[in-house]
């Protein structure tokens, strides 16, 4: 029987989960690529094999923002993003541990929650993954360029002809015309065309080799020999670089877990989840951090130091160390650590100040950040310090997939304490010479969701005005556009003029829904001059057109 769907919020966006089983832990699945929790209890195989582990586990299953049943989104989402998902979720049921359970591109997401939070992990379980998506020297499996432009142009060209050579993974069903019905609609039913092309793009640049090592809970790893999506070469991979990680090779060449020799995999799974045995705290975790300097030489270091502690605020971080110059912030996501950055920067020029940034990411002591590895990177981003100059690892810079930021190698190298040695990129993001202190009021700066609710609050006051945009915006709530576009990226990951449009729509479906007025009446009410516009607007954000929701 299929379990009630409910919705969470994560952020802004409408997370999609169920819940079922009666094992004694939790164990939240997490898809790869596009998913549909209701369509997964069309399919037998999955069924069958979802419900043997709702046998040693309550099982908590979710559509990833941008797919199934979840809300749409604008851009590729952020690994943090995805994080975040996984922690509304889990906030959601009560769940404040949980095994994770990654399949293919889930698998990467997963492990850098478990790097990330390890004290809300029991363990991590992951079923053809991958560390790596385009093919490099020292991950000669991973597709070529060649090979991922094939699957852009499957995507482009035949998502909705029901011929998306799917069969390649589960080649044991490949004869099952039924299965690879149940397939090819699961698929369409989980993405759009322009949705799966976007994730495809995004799992292309994923790379989390740099974070295996940081992942100390319980982990099993299961690949199939003869996967051809994911090759059993990854899997060792990345097994080798995770501390007392089990690494399972199964029979076989399906790339999914419920087709195939499902009882071995099963088997392998019911007995790591009953019997892993993590620590009852993890005293170390992953940290992003920041470390910068104040280049200033008539510094009002008060002042400098109440700014910089208000935006690291702001985007949810921590001051770990302040001087009179310098100071260390740590963060739980890259993304975030980088936005704060490009804006503190912005801020001290609108102060005459001038800033230097180091951003890195590393393990350390969740009570104590400070290390010789992070007072080593403070001496090598300050030993010839360039004024607004942003410079991160390329660890960092491996995860800031769909931040929206661009970066310029450097001739620089950082060796670490374990003989690593990471090249450093320059954030491309030019500083603001003309943010003036009298323009914007630094000392009053909102925290995030107080800013947001003045930004909703000032779209909805306006929401029949078809003229309301990002200038009248800006005006309305005294920030740049700069500003505006880079807070609301960090926040809600999408452009100002996406959430006015978004919060049109959703205020739109609210009025459907209430069926008072004609379409084309609450079209105009909600901002938009032209009906057809309107409802191609409406079905690209929830994936219906507007006359669905009355019929």
């Amino acid at each position: 029987m299929k379990p009630e769907t409910k919705y969470t919020k994560s952020g802004l966006v409408n997370i999609a989960y169920q819940v079922f089983g009666s094992g004694p832990i939790d164990l939240v699945y997490i898809p790869g690529w596009v998913s549909n929790i209701d369509w997964m209890w069309a399919c037998p195989e999955l069924v069958n094999f979802l419900q043997e582990l709702g046998k040693v586990a309550r099982v908590i299953l979710f559509d990833k923002r941008g797919t199934g049943l979840s809300d749409r989104v604008v851009g590729f989402p952020t690994l943090e993003e995805r994080m975040d998902d996984i922690r509304a979720v889990m906030d959601a049921v009560g769940s404040q541990k949980a095994a994770l359970f990654g399949h293919s591109e889930g698998g990467s997401v997963s492990a850098l929650f478990a790097a990330t939070y390890p004290n809300r992990t029991i363990s991590l379980m992951a079923f053809g993954i991958f560390a790596k998506r385009i093919y490099a020297p020292d991950y000669p499996w991973a597709p070529t360029n060649q090979e991922r432009q094939v699957v852009y142009d499957m995507i482009e060209k035949r998502w909705g002809s029901g011929e998306m050579d799917l069969e390649s993974l589960a080649p044991s069903k490949a004869n099952d015309r039924v299965f690879m019905d149940w397939l090819a609609n699961y698929f369409r039913s989980g993405a759009s065309p322009s949705a799966a092309m976007m994730l495809t793009k995004m799992n292309t640049q994923v790379d989390i080799i740099d974070i295996l090592g940081s992942i100390k809970v319980p982990t099993l790893i299961l690949q199939r020999t003869h996967d051809i999506d994911v090759k059993i070469e990854e899997g060792r991979f990345i097994a080798e670089r995770i501390q007392n990680a089990k690494f399972v090779e199964l029979e076989g060449s399906d790339h999914l877990f419920w087709t195939g020799n499902t009882e071995e995999v099963l088997e392998e799974m019911k007995a790591f989840v009953l019997q892993a045995n993590p620590k009852s705290i993890y005293e170390k975790q992953l940290f992003t951090i920041i470390t910068g300097r104040v280049l200033s030489s008539q510094a009002n270091n008060a002042k400098h130091q109440e700014l910089i502690r208000e935006y690291v605020e702001q985007y949810r971080g921590n001051i770990v160390q302040y001087d009179t110059q310098t100071f260390t912030a740590t963060f739980q996501g890259p993304s975030k650590a980088v936005h704060c950055s490009i804006d503190l920067v912005n801020a001290m020029i609108g102060r005459n100040a001038q800033l230097a940034i180091g951003i890195h990411i590393k393990e350390c002591l969740v009570k104590n950040c400070i290390s010789k590895e992070t007072e080593d990177f403070a001496a090598s981003i300050f030993k010839q310090p360039i004024p607004n100059q942003i410079l991160l690892t390329q660890t960092v810079k491996n995860l800031l997939v769909g931040a929206g930021v661009s970066f310029t190698p450097c001739k620089t190298i950082f060796e670490t304490e374990s003989g690593e040695s990471l090249l450093l990129f320059a954030v491309d993001e030019k500083p603001k010479h003309n943010i003036l202190p009298k323009r914007i009021d630094h000392n009053k700066l909102p925290q995030n969701d107080s800013f947001l609710k003045k930004v909703l609050q000032n779209i909805n006051n306006h929401i029949s005005n078809e003229h309301f945009g990002v200038e009248m915006l800006c005006k309305e709530i005294g920030v740049s556009e700069r500003q505006l576009q880079r807070r609301l990226k960090a926040i809600t990951n999408k452009s100002p003029n996406k959430l006015i449009c978004s919060v049109r729509l959703h205020r739109a479906k609210e009025l459907i829904l209430n069926q008072q007025n004609t379409i084309a009446e609450i079209a105009f009410q909600a901002g938009f001059s032209n009906p057809s516009y309107f409802s191609k607007c409406f079905k690209r954000e929830f994936a219906v057109c507007p006359s669905d929701l009355i019929n």
